[in-house]
């Protein structure tokens, strides 16, 4: 693979989504080991105490299917974010759990809210919308791919129940659209093609010299021979005076 080529896989992509993954389940098990109430640190909307959650939240969880239910899809949406998106990837991971936690805060209404799944929305919105901008065939797919995976995620945006932090999803998707426009030039651009650089010349195409004046195409191309160079060797031999 070129160099050159953006989308490029480094041990980072499975090493740090798996870290992240078992730090989440690494919290709850010392939890569950110790009696540490740690899901009471979550983000309370509107109190000083609530706003350590915007930071906690991301890594606390109810129960075991609370927890499994946002591992799988942290996962697949980070691995896709370090190998698709390396160069920015810490800042939005970064800066989505801290806006999208600020979010909460502000909007919530009420409760204790816990769970990756303020972050998992920010990285599918993310990943969504920035393919979409970026016009490159690659990542449009990928688009595709989370709307194929994850596309139900938008009813949860909405308070369809009172029992999942609706605020903070739809800060979430906030978050990611916002990442979007933000990074937006700092894409991976389609590979050009020889006639759009603009260093091109065009009498220097070996495509394009199969072509007339008139615009008829030329099969077989006359080899011009190349130009002999004419070398002469003089040799002078040195005459000898001899004196008297």
């Amino acid at each position: 693979m070129s160099k050159q080529d953006p989308f490029r896989f480094s041990t980072g992509v499975i090493a740090y989504p798996m870290l992240f993954m078992l730090l989440i389940w690494y919290v709850f098990w010392v939890e569950l080991k110790f009696d540490i109430p740690l899901r009471s640190f979550g983000v309370r909307p509107h109190t000083l105490k609530g706003l350590i959650g915007i930071v906690m939240s991301p890594f606390l969880h109810s129960d075991v299917d609370h927890l499994y239910n946002n591992t799988i899809p942290l996962g697949v949406l980070s691995a896709a974010l370090f190998y698709f998106y390396r160069p920015i990837s810490w800042k939005v991971l970064g800066y989505g759990i801290l806006l999208s936690g600020t979010l909460t805060w502000l909007i919530g209404q009420s409760g204790n809210h816990i769970g990756a799944s303020g972050l998992i929305y920010v990285l599918a919105s993310f990943i969504f919308f920035k393919g979409i901008f970026a016009k490159n065939f690659r990542l449009v797919a990928l688009s595709m791919l989370v709307v194929f995976l994850y596309g139900s995620m938008i009813w949860y945006v909405f308070p369809v129940d009172v029992s999942i932090s609706w605020e903070g999803h739809l800060s979430g998707a906030i978050t990611g659209f916002v990442f979007a426009l933000i990074f937006r030039n700092q894409i991976a651009k389609p590979p050009k093609y020889a006639w759009e650089k603009p260093d091109y010349n065009e009498e220097d195409d070996p495509f394009m010299k199969h072509f007339d004046e008139d615009g008829n195409f030329i099969e077989h191309i006359e080899e011009e021979a190349p130009e002999e160079i004419e070398i002469r060797y003089e040799y002078k031999e040195n005459e000898k005076k001899d004196s008297l």
